[in-house]
């Protein structure tokens, strides 16, 4: 029987070989003592509501899908009356007073966004990361094992266990600075925000067991 590496570092014997034509569907809102979403940004505003809401105008309200800017919750807001939002805005949707969402309708399924809001959201999360270096960055420097055998770095789409371990053995010998130096001190490594932005979509559409990123 063999020896290998486990994720905690230590040699370990080898144990052998779209949309719905109705309303959408809410995910459950966040646990009490769960942390809130304080601003968002828009992806998709719907003046008229959905299109597939049969209802008579005066019943339907203005409709905007967004996400979190710090656990990446996709939510669908309703703005105050009078107010015309526009993709990629920023606005407050914490507990103090908002000035542009009147209420916040419920948390939004990945299948249940626009075909603009999909797209805007790559742009936006891709944005999240390259603005949020340092917190990404810390990731690769205290990320450990999630089980015996499997580390969460190697959940990132296409960092295998190789570079796994060549990002643990320099991040030992001295913490990266940011994804330049990650870059430069592993070689062939794949670009850090990309790595990091298609995990953050992939757990966002249900694809991931394991949550690095989102909630």
């Amino acid at each position: 029987m063999g020896e290998e590496k486990t994720a905690f570092g230590k040699e370990k014997p080898v144990l052998g070989s779209g949309e719905s034509k109705q309303f959408q569907e809410r995910i459950p809102e966040r646990k009490p003592g769960e942390a809130k979403e304080e601003y968002a940004v828009i992806l998709d505003f719907l003046p008229n509501g959905y299109p597939y809401d049969e209802r008579p105008m005066f019943k339907k309200s203005p409709i905007a899908q967004a996400v979190g800017k710090d656990k990446f919750t996709l939510l669908e807001l309703v703005p105050k009356k009078d107010i015309f939002l526009q993709p990629l805005e920023d606005v407050y949707i914490g507990d103090g007073k908002r000035d542009k969402i009147h209420h916040i309708i419920g948390r939004l399924k990945f299948d249940t966004l626009t075909t603009t809001a999909r797209k805007e959201l790559e742009y936006v999360i891709s944005d999240f990361v390259k603005k949020k270096e340092s917190y990404f960055v810390g990731f690769f420097n205290t990320s450990g094992p999630l089980t015996m055998r499997m580390h969460k770095l190697e959940l990132l789409p296409g960092l295998g266990k190789k570079k796994m371990w060549e990002i643990v053995e320099q991040r030992e010998t001295e913490p990266f600075k940011s994804f330049a130096d990650l870059k430069k001190r592993i070689p062939l490594m794949p670009d850090p925000i990309k790595l990091i932005s298609k995990r953050v979509i992939n757990e966002l559409s249900g694809k991931e067991k394991h949550l690095l990123f989102t909630d």
